[in-house]
């Protein structure tokens, strides 16, 4: 039986996760690591900035975290993990995942690869000493592999934006300020209409398969959230495990303190004051035959979404 509770963050990126998880981090016993599926590539290889802004090698948090889980992070065949990775942890073994049985080749690799995830869950609970993990990775495909490891222990916050406004954010240039000089993603990435419309629609499906399944869900709207902060945020932090005060999401915002993700967007290096205030451009700037494409492709579930 675990010790900890597991709060996995899913969803389409450019959602608004990333403000969520860190007010979640803000919450007594919680800690929010980012998106720790990317980091075994930006992390332990390319050697990233931490939250804490150190490069991952200098982050004492993670170096910690590394000898407790691993005897230390030279220890772990990290392109080992990498081909591990590649041969579970993809959209395209997503159907797969969500029937997989106990005898076959992909549930050998899955369980190789959720030991690795409980092994450094582990430690991360040891060495914070929080009994609640806010992992922010948001893909389904490693969703649906910690299901396989941790049944209905695993807490499951799906956040839905509206993909006109996913789309939007996903065409813009943006540079990963946390990018290493041999970074292989100096910048975040970009996607066209139609590939941000089929990874919208793929994320949620498989997040809803996965509720279905009987996975605990939470379904947060990002519109919802940005128009009623405090309310959201409470029915968030009740569902992840917190039965304290609530906190005060106010106008004034809240002081985020400095904290240890890993990779994700430039936002887990704010720290003191933060607001949570809606981004509506995209109703102003997306190309109208955008927003008729990505209305086609995702139509169906536009209607089941609320959108």
């Amino acid at each position: 039986m675990d010790d900890y509770r597991l709060v996995f963050v899913g969803g389409m990126g450019r959602s608004g996760s990333t403000l969520i998880e860190r007010l979640l981090g803000e919450l007594p016993g919680f800690v929010a690591i980012g998106e720790v599926v990317h980091l075994w590539r930006r992390g332990l290889l390319e050697n990233e900035s931490c939250g804490c802004g150190l490069p991952f090698a200098d982050c004492a948090f993670w170096g910690e975290v590394g000898q407790e889980a691993f005897g230390g992070w030279d220890r772990l065949d990290v392109h080992e993990v990498l081909r591990l990775k590649d041969g579970v942890d993809r959209t395209r073994y997503l159907p797969a995942l969500l029937n997989i049985g106990r005898d076959s080749v992909l549930a050998a690799r899955a369980d190789r690869y959720n030991e690795l995830y409980h092994r450094l869950y582990s430690a991360v609970c040891l060495v914070s000493g929080a009994h609640v993990i806010v992992d922010a990775s948001k893909h389904a495909s490693l969703a649906a592999c910690l299901r396989r490891r941790y049944g209905s222990s695993l807490h499951l916050l799906h956040i839905v934006r509206d993909p006109r406004a996913v789309a939007h954010s996903w065409s813009k240039r943006v540079a990963r300020p946390d990018a290493s000089p041999d970074s292989s993603e100096p910048e975040m990435a970009r996607y066209s209409a139609g590939r941000s419309a089929v990874q919208w629609l793929a994320q949620n499906a498989a997040l809803d398969a996965l509720a279905r399944r009987g996975t605990p869900t939470l379904r947060v709207r990002y519109e919802d959230f940005v128009a009623d902060p405090e309310a959201e945020f409470g029915r968030v932090a009740a569902f992840a495990g917190h039965a304290g005060r609530p906190l005060d999401l106010g106008p004034d915002g809240v002081r985020l303190s400095r904290g240890h993700a890993v990779s994700g967007n430039p936002m887990r290096f704010a720290d003191g004051p933060v607001g949570v205030r809606a981004d509506h451009g995209w109703q102003r700037d997306l190309a109208p035959w955008r927003r008729h494409l990505v209305s086609a492709v995702t139509g169906p579930s536009l209607r089941r979404y609320g959108y």
